[in-house]
């Protein structure tokens, strides 16, 4: 079976599509760098090194440095389908981080988006 079209995108590609989605709702480059960075236990500097060597989606999951483990606390419909439900491990972390995306987007706190209420 051939990989999702999305695996082999550079996160680099898509990365500004987060930032100006953010930006539109009057949020930041910075609270995007944080989600990102819960997520995958990337630091700032090792996000800004894999965007700079424009990694695609499958190796920027595969190299995280660890995955907060509060994620599976992530739940809803992204793309509709339910983010909890998807079986696929390197898609469901995609679908997360697109997930948190849009809750920063609708105005969410960042408390409740990095699950830490």
């Amino acid at each position: 079976m051939a990989k999702h079209k999305i695996y082999t995108m550079s996160f680099a590609s898509v990365y500004p599509h987060y930032v100006t989605k953010a930006e539109k709702k009057n949020r930041t480059k910075e609270e995007v760098d944080e989600i990102i960075c819960w997520l995958t236990g990337y630091s700032q500097t090792e996000l800004d090194q894999q965007i700079e060597n424009e990694v695609d989606f499958e190796t920027f999951f595969a190299e995280a440095p660890q995955l907060n483990s509060s994620r599976k606390l992530i739940k809803g419909v992204i793309c509709g389908v339910r983010v909890e439900d998807i079986e696929e491990e390197t898609m469901q972390e995609i679908r997360y981080l697109d997930k948190l995306i849009d809750e920063l987007a609708k105005g969410k706190a960042m408390e409740k988006i990095l699950r830490t209420e």
